[in-house]
């Protein structure tokens, strides 16, 4: 398991002698073989900019840094893996933060790449290399010319085409989830927001926020051309706006306007769920999944990423359950951080908040941030950390009837139902 480094230029060698390490949390930890996969196809390698590389000695067990200018080296992985650890590094500039991304350990072994993670659900309908730029291109330019005047297609042709955002370019190729972005304000100022950071945060947001309310004819216009197929997911609350139920009057016309016309597909919205009255409207006008952002059950780290405005993790709750006492398919799009998440009383709070909020789904997103930072600002450990590959094991185990996963998923059929 050798380490993973990369020059000044952007080249990644293997080292002959010292062992690749990982970190959780604060710690610097050894990898076990069975913490290991193949590195995923659709993955990307990535420097840490003002890193310095450390591996293990494995004959005295010893840490050590690189000497000279090379760079640790991380994973970014495409959806349907849970990274188990970030890499090991040590940082050169402690005032640096590193872009917005969520990084993997990785290292070189048996003649490949491998990274410390798991499988949590299929990575092949978001592989990112099934999207052909070919075709996204020929239907972007389609769907442009048929709607000249429509706001929300040109702003997410940009998402598709200069980003490369899957769920963007889903809604031009028309398939799996499409992207409907309707809000250009939040209602919570996200530590790891990666569409609008303030100027004094140290980070660069990835992308940029909407900036205009689109109409209702607009959002129609996105949630019909995609919902043509029975499977077909339209999703409110993409990583482009702020909190789509600030625009609970435009959702609601628009879903009241598409279900009088189709009822193929699926309705979505991904949510902050913390206007609960919002959302209950929202919900009685039609809606068909809800997933909700959370980092932790545990209010005082809530609060600290989130940094919720008029809301508590109570309004969240009360908005998850009485989606799901409707008859809504939940799930949770849980920020998980290796450290962090695998935490005693983080496990135990998240087990009692999917059983008492009745989830359905519980979609394992790796947090994308700096470490340092993230780590800085919520609270410290109370309990032993047990791991994230231990974690999965005890969800799985403790909520037998809530699937682990990593992105939206349609509802499973009634049995006997075509």
């Amino acid at each position: 398991m050798h380490l993973v480094y990369a020059d000044e230029h952007g080249n990644v060698f293997d080292h002959p002698h010292l062992h690749g390490i990982a970190r959780s949390g604060d710690n610097l930890v050894e990898l076990l073989e069975d913490e290991l996969i193949p590195l995923p196809e659709g993955a990307t390698l990535v420097g840490l900019p003002h890193t310095r590389a450390i591996g293990m000695d494995p004959k005295t067990g010893e840490m050590k840094p690189l000497a000279g200018d090379y760079q640790a080296v991380g994973a970014l992985l495409p959806q349907g893996f849970t990274r188990f650890y970030v890499p090991g590094y040590m940082k050169t500039d402690k005032t640096q933060k590193f872009p917005l991304f969520g990084y993997t350990a990785v290292v070189w072994k048996d003649g490949r790449f491998y990274a410390a993670a798991g499988q949590s659900d299929d990575p092949e309908p978001w592989n990112p290399e099934n999207c052909d730029r070919r075709e996204l291109k020929v239907q972007v330019d389609r769907l442009l010319q048929t709607y000249p005047d429509n706001r929300l297609y040109q702003h997410l042709s940009h998402c598709a085409l200069t980003y490369e955002c899957l769920t963007a370019s889903n809604t031009f190729l028309q398939r799996l989830e499409g992207a409907v972005p309707v809000s250009f304000s939040c209602n919570a100022g996200c530590y790891g927001c990666i569409s609008e950071q303030p100027d004094d945060s140290g980070f660069v947001a990835p992308q940029t926020r909407l900036k205009f309310k689109p109409t209702v004819d607009e959002v129609v216009d996105i949630m019909l051309e995609h919902l043509k197929a029975p499977e077909a997911i339209i999703s409110f609350g993409q990583g482009c706006e702020g909190e789509p139920s600030t625009q609970a009057k435009t959702i609601i016309e628009a879903i009241q306007r598409v279900r009088a016309q189709t009822s193929n597909g699926y309705i979505n919205i991904n949510t902050n769920a913390g206007l609960s009255d919002h959302l209950r409207a929202i919900t009685d006008a039609g809606l068909d999944l809800m997933r909700v952002s959370t980092i932790s059950a545990l209010d005082d780290h809530y609060n600290a990423y989130y940094m919720p405005r008029g809301y508590t993790l109570k309004n969240v709750e009360k908005s998850l359950r009485y989606a799901t006492d409707k008859g809504v398919y939940t799930s949770i799009n849980y920020l998980v951080f290796p450290g962090v998440t695998d935490r005693e009383e983080e496990i135990e709070a998240m087990i009692g908040f999917a059983r008492r909020t009745g989830l359905k789904l519980i979609q394992m997103r790796n947090l994308n941030i700096d470490p340092d930072a993230y780590l800085n600002l919520i609270p410290k450990a109370q309990g032993e950390i047990y791991g994230m590959k231990t974690l999965l094991d005890i969800f799985r185990e403790e909520l037998p009837d809530v699937v682990i996963g990593s992105y939206t998923h349609v509802p499973p059929r009634p049995v006997g139902q075509a």
